[in-house]
């Protein structure tokens, strides 16, 4: 059995359907009972974890990566299994963005490694997914306001986190690698837009604001601070520095990683919808 913990987050819902369609029996840890899966996958609640027997190898997320991390991982290798994939961030080797954020993501490396289980890292850049926030400026006016136009990242399209999740979770010839996830083209918020644009048939635009703009208008919709902080402080960094770039999915995927393009192709529904998806 494979635990996919954050199973409805864009990695570990992907990752799921992917490991279902191979056959393979999957645990999805969630708190909601009405999500959908493939058939035949088993739905578990956060709290039922422990009492689970016979799981392999665990994708453990960054929302599962808190307090209860350590004990989950004790729990899983005390039953049998043999391996733990972790979702991680570019920004644990190649510093940017707030300290605090990157320390979260190193504490879950580091309960990884001190579990006694076979450990495979998954850096990821930014998600493509991330961009599905701008769904709703698009929808009302065709601009996307934003700070930092020049910050440059290699966006990964999730699906191609998850493809290489489900290699790590079932190969343990992955075990013991830490991994670098980026898309092949680095790109400017501007560029993304017009990506988006492209794929929608529409002329979209970019319009420079001020940090603290962007700041208050995303606490005015409701949004913690941290989600700012995060996105702000790596925006700015990205600015001075570009992003990582790696061929890391292609080599192990055997193809090319997805554009962003593509991506925006595929999901031209979420932003035709104005956010409403």
């Amino acid at each position: 059995m494979l635990l996919i913990t954050g199973a409805t987050g864009v990695v570990g819902r992907e990752a799921v359907r992917l490991l279902a369609a191979r056959g393979a029996k999957v645990a999805a840890v969630t708190r909601d009972p009405g999500a959908r899966f493939p058939a035949g996958t088993m739905l578990v609640h956060p709290g039922e974890v422990a009492a689970l027997d016979g799981v392999e190898a665990v994708l453990l997320s960054p929302r599962a990566a808190g307090a209860g991390a350590a004990g989950l991982l004790a729990r899983a290798r005390e039953r049998g299994a043999r391996r733990v994939v972790v979702l991680s961030a570019v920004t644990v080797p190649h510093p940017a963005g707030l300290a605090r954020f990157r320390r979260q993501f190193q504490a879950a490396e580091d309960v990884a490694t001190g579990s006694g289980l076979d450990w495979t890292m998954l850096r990821c850049a930014d998600f493509a997914a991330n961009t599905l926030a701008w769904a709703g400026q698009i929808g009302a006016t065709g601009t996307v306001r934003g700070a930092y136009p020049g910050a440059r990242t290699s966006t990964v399209d999730e699906r191609d986190v998850a493809a290489v999740a489900a290699l790590a979770l079932t190969d343990p010839r992955h075990a013991g690698q830490a991994y670098l996830l980026t898309g092949e083209q680095s790109l400017s918020q501007p560029e993304k837009v017009a990506a988006l644009g492209a794929a929608l048939g529409r002329t979209l635009s970019f319009a420079e604001a001020a940090p603290e703009e962007i700041r208050r208008g995303m606490l005015a919709a409701g949004l913690p601070d941290e989600v700012p902080d995060r996105l702000l402080g790596s925006l700015a960094d990205y600015a001075r520095e570009a992003g990582p770039t790696t061929g890391t999915v292609r080599r192990l995927l055997g193809r090319p990683a997805g554009t962003y393009a593509a991506w925006a192709g595929d999901h031209r529904a979420g932003f035709a919808a104005g956010g409403d998806r």
